[in-house]
């Protein structure tokens, strides 16, 4: 197997609900074109290295026709740092990241719903809420938001009008 042209490294706290729902859903979608695009997830955490996604998250994904089978979860660390585009959850993780992250990095992490066509341009990027506290309503509200911001992800890298300095 070649090494993709494109890495998007899609990261949330723990690596259980969110930026794994993140990362069947866009890999799913990049499944469907011709792109050289591979996008993984990874938590600024590690309290679940190993673990299996959140069964909730498993569920929703799973009732929508995903697989979520295959995720481990991981953590945030050097190998991720040549990722294209470094897609955080929430500020806190984007906070963490860019603690870490050498300074010439920086211009390559965005909010995830940076591309959610749901919000206002005029308005702060919101966060992809954590729904781990809450119950099966918050787990399905994520999946419909990132499917979304998903959607058109891949439109904008398809198009190259990705929102930083490097080359997609």
């Amino acid at each position: 197997m070649t090494t993709p042209s494109t890495r998007i490294a899609l990261v949330c706290l723990g690596n259980i609900c969110r930026s794994p729902t993140a990362d069947v859903v866009l890999n799913a979608l990049l499944d469907q074109t011709d792109l050289d695009v591979v996008a993984e997830s990874c938590g600024t955490a590690g309290w679940h290295v190993g673990e299996p996604m959140d069964p909730r998250s498993a569920r929703v994904l799973a009732d929508a026709g995903y697989d979520p089978s295959r995720h481990r979860a991981r953590q945030f660390g050097p190998e991720w740092f040549d990722s294209d585009l470094i897609l955080v959850m929430d500020r806190q993780n984007l906070a963490d990241v860019l603690a870490v992250l050498p300074a010439d990095r920086h211009d390559r992490v965005r909010l995830f719903r940076s591309y959610d066509p749901a919000v206002d341009p005029g308005e702060p990027v919101p966060d992809v809420p954590d729904p781990w506290y809450g119950g099966a309503d918050g787990f399905a509200a994520v999946l419909a938001m990132i499917e979304r911001t998903s959607a058109a992800l891949v439109d904008v890298v398809r198009s190259g009008q990705h929102g930083y300095g490097g080359s997609l």
